[in-house]
């Protein structure tokens, strides 16, 4: 099962453009994530949109952090990316007819619901300046 690690990377470059003194290409953030420029521009893009980052084209464009660290949540950098899928655990609706299924099936939602809950507050409470700090 593949893994989303979109929250972890971009976290890893808002905090790099952070510590830049000028603006980093999506060429220079593609290679530090290896992956594709356009993958990068799609992404920065979500955060763009948000107030985070900026960009500007030219010979010393690049992408630059516009809203302070500590102004930046965890959540906000999720609900940004779309607000990802946090767990892969999926539910059977195979024998949805069968009460076994139906009762496995909402004991694990509301696990999931909680747990997921208790994540998404978490994130809130947790600034990237918070992380840069550790770093």
């Amino acid at each position: 099962m593949r893994k989303d690690s979109r929250l972890s990377r971009v976290l890893h470059v808002l905090i790099h453009l952070a510590a830049s003194d000028k603006p980093m290409t999506s060429g220079q953030i593609a290679e530090m994530l290896s992956t594709n420029p356009v993958v990068v521009r799609r992404t920065m893009g979500m955060l763009r949109v948000q107030g985070y980052v900026d960009s500007a084209k030219g010979h010393s464009g690049g992408w630059t952090l516009i809203k302070p660290l500590n102004e930046i949540t965890l959540l906000d950098v999720h609900n940004a990316l779309g607000g990802p899928t946090l767990f892969t655990l999926g539910l059977t609706d195979e024998h949805s007819n069968c009460f076994i299924e139906r009762a496995i099936n909402e004991a694990l939602k509301t696990a999931m619901d909680d747990a997921e809950k208790k994540l998404l507050s978490r994130f809130g409470e947790i600034t990237l300046d918070i992380l840069a700090k550790r770093s």
